[in-house]
């Protein structure tokens, strides 16, 4: 009878000690799943209440052929306060990424730029063709709106 229960106590103990390993990895997995999904999460929540929109007139004169300037309304749809500076902006014309240096923005109604508050983005250094169309891409913490428009 001693000689049955002395190798089964030693498979038991193994057993234990590998069920006690795996049960170590899978909370370290599930703790490393979860902090991953509040990260994205988190990130996910900030995209959601970001939202803008640009409320130009594309029909009108959004270009100034003798300053080489485009100048656009975007208004902030949002939910949140978003930043009003030259660095807050993703700009793109006709698939050229515009610097940080040629991007001017100032809040029209207010000093910060608030929900439902508009900002004007004035692109310089331009040298668009004329009787064409052109595409501006706005990027703003992960919203982007695109603005068709032609130049006469």
């Amino acid at each position: 009878m001693a000689d049955i229960s002395v190798p089964s106590l030693i498979l038991f103990i193994a057993s234990i000690v590998v069920a006690a390993g795996v049960a170590g990895v899978l909370i370290d997995t599930v703790t490393g799943i979860s902090s991953s999904v509040d990260e994205r999460g988190g990130d996910v929540s900030t995209e959601i209440r970001t939202d803008i929109e640009i409320i130009s007139d594309p029909e009108s004169s959004v270009y100034d052929t003798g300053s080489g300037t485009l100048t656009v309304y975007v208004k902030n749809t949002g939910l949140r306060t978003l930043p009003a500076t030259s660095g807050g902006f993703d700009v793109i014309v006709d698939s050229q990424y515009r610097s940080q240096s040629d991007v001017a923005v100032s809040v029209v109604d207010g000093t910060e730029w608030r929900p439902s508050n508009v900002v004007e983005l004035e692109i310089t250094n331009l040298t668009l063709t004329q009787s064409a169309d052109h595409r501006l891409n706005v990027v703003v913490d992960g919203d982007e709106e695109v603005f068709e428009f032609y130049v006469p």
